[in-house]
C-alpha cells in the first residue's frame, strides 16, 4: 500500500469513528426519588407529571427512525442497539418516578 492509499484509509477510518460517535443519542435519565417528593404540591407534582411525559416523549423518539439511529445502522449498528436500550432504561426509569410520585400525590388527595 502507498502512502496516498494508507492516508485515504487512514481518513475514511477517522470519518466512521466520527460518524459512529455522532451516531449515539443520550435520553434524560431521571433519579426515581429527589429531594423535596414529598413536600411538593399537587401542582408541583403536576408539573413533574408534564416533564415525565416529556422524557417519555423524547425516549421515543431515540428509539426510533431518526439520523442517528440511520447513521448507527449504516456504520455502527451496535450503536442503534445501545440508543434503543438506553432510550428503554430511561423510560423504565421515568415508569417508577411516575409510580413514586403517583403514590405521593395520592396521598395528598390531589384530583
Amino acid at each position: 500500500m502507498n502512502f496516498s492509499a494508507r492516508r485515504i484509509a487512514g481518513a475514511a477510518l477517522v470519518c466512521a469513528l466520527a460518524l459512529s460517535t455522532a451516531a449515539c443519542v443520550t435520553t434524560t435519565k431521571v433519579a426515581i426519588q429527589q429531594p423535596g417528593d414529598e413536600a411538593m404540591t399537587c401542582d408541583t407534582l403536576k408539573g413533574e407529571f408534564a416533564k415525565l411525559d416529556s422524557v417519555t416523549k423524547e425516549g421515543d423518539e431515540n428509539k426510533g427512525v431518526n439520523t442517528a439511529n440511520v447513521a448507527a445502522v449504516l456504520f455502527f449498528w451496535p450503536a442503534a442497539v445501545g440508543n434503543y436500550m438506553d432510550a428503554d432504561k430511561a423510560q423504565n426509569l421515568v415508569e417508577q418516578r411516575r409510580t413514586h410520585l403517583m403514590s405521593i400525590y395520592r396521598s395528598k388527595n390531589c384530583a
